[in-house]
């Protein structure tokens, strides 16, 4: 599936941004693509294979963004910049990276899933990267090098479960069906 000549655009970090500039790739243009938000009501969603886990082990992000994508009725990738087992990735082989656990997952971090088609989530979201950081002012992590994306932020709204303006949110267990029988989540 992966056409040559995509650069993905990568800082560690700012997984909503990597995936806004994947999202927009030339290369990917011809292939169905939608941003996936990962989150769930504590902010806190443990992840398995990410680079900031090291080795073996796992992260607690408060969400994190991620992109499918696929070739007319083929099966769903996942392009997931921070996954150690690289990208694209089967989307069953994601899931099964990220939540090596699944059902046995503790509630408080169990993910739930916000699917957006690519063009709407490049049109909608905005950061300042305001979240980004400390009461202080200083960068959490520093920035990337390219500009901010857009003016102001919405990415409070994008992650809250009661605003219904950038879709609903289901869980894994909703999210392996939809992606392994192609319907939307």
């Amino acid at each position: 599936m992966r056409p040559d000549g995509i650069e993905a655009r990568y800082h560690p970090y700012y997984c909503e941004e990597n995936i806004w500039h994947l999202c927009g790739e030339p290369a990917l243009a011809a292939q169905q693509r939608e941003a996936v938000i990962i989150t769930n009501s504590t902010r806190s969603v443990l992840l398995f294979g990410q680079r900031a886990a090291g080795a073996g082990g796992y992260v607690v992000w408060d969400y994190h963004v991620v992109m499918l994508a696929r070739d007319g009725t083929s099966p769903w990738q996942v392009w997931d910049l921070d996954c150690t087992a690289g990208h694209p990735l089967a989307a069953a082989e994601w899931l099964r990276t990220s939540f090596p656990l699944g059902p046995r997952l503790p509630p408080v971090y169990a993910p739930r899933f916000r699917r957006m088609p690519a063009d709407r989530y490049r049109a909608m979201l905005h950061t300042d990267r305001r979240h980004m950081r400390a009461p202080d002012g200083a960068f959490l992590h520093p920035p990337p090098p390219w500009p901010a994306i857009g003016t102001g932020s919405n990415l409070v709204q994008l992650l809250d479960f009661s605003d219904p303006t950038f879709g609903p949110f289901a869980d894994i267990a909703h999210l392996a069906r939809a992606l392994d029988t192609g319907s939307p989540a």
